[in-house]
């Protein structure tokens, strides 16, 4: 019994031995493996998957956009330099440049300058866009009365039409308008005078914010009658 037993036991022995050397080669060759595997794939970025939204399966990031920069405003020099080149137009109908007056300078009210010119015609004539553009706002003020400010196509310049009777039909604000179209008539809403109907014209040039009511005043005179 006792060599039986040492025999068996024996056998065991030599059983767990195997299996203990193959389960080691086992580990070692599959260890062997997966590093081989680990070197043939190619690196993985660590930069996260942009998103596709344009149907595209190709990864890509469209760049940021740049922050928009506002134009700068012109000198008064080269302003005024680029509304000669404009060859505006008179805005009342039927006025020729040698029955135009230069009041620009004239004093309004207390410590006031005027900063346009008054273009006398009776009243309801034709007023009539200097330049292309745009109706930026269509405004009653009690000074003004009913008036209209225009930008011009590079909104780098306000044309200001005031005291009139009435605008012309359709006219509305965010319209775009062509040099010579009619935009209303001559009035004498506001402060203007029952008995002197007339056009109060100016001419400002806008600041970065393209506000409406702003603006540095330019002289219409020597750019309307010259």
């Amino acid at each position: 019994m006792r060599r039986i037993d040492r025999r068996r036991t024996e056998r065991l022995r030599r059983r767990v031995a195997n299996f203990g050397v193959s389960f080691a080669l086992g580990a070692l060759v599959a260890t062997l493996l997966t590093d081989r595997i680990q070197r043939q794939r190619p690196l993985q970025s660590t930069e996260p998957l942009s998103i596709a939204t344009t149907g595209n399966t190709e990864s890509s990031v469209a760049p940021p956009r740049a922050p928009a920069i506002e134009a700068a405003v012109p000198s008064m020099a080269d302003a005024i330099g680029a509304l000669a080149r404009r060859d505006l137009l008179i805005p009342v109908e039927g006025v020729t440049a040698n029955r135009l007056t230069d009041t620009f300078n004239d004093a309004r009210a207390v410590a006031r300058r005027h900063d346009a010119i008054d273009i006398m015609a009776p009243r309801g004539t034709e007023v009539r866009a200097v330049d292309d553009g745009t109706i930026a706002k269509l405004f009653t003020s009690k000074a003004g009365g009913l008036t209209i400010y225009q930008f011009d196509p590079s909104q780098t310049f306000s044309y200001y039409y005031a005291h009139l009777d009435h605008y012309a039909f359709g006219l509305a604000e965010r319209q775009p308008v062509k040099r010579g179209q009619l935009l209303g008539y001559v009035g004498s809403t506001g402060n203007a005078s029952e008995t002197a109907p007339h056009l109060h014209f100016a001419i400002a040039r806008l600041g970065t914010a393209r506000e409406w009511w702003k603006g540095d005043p330019i002289n219409p005179y020597p750019l309307l009658a010259k």
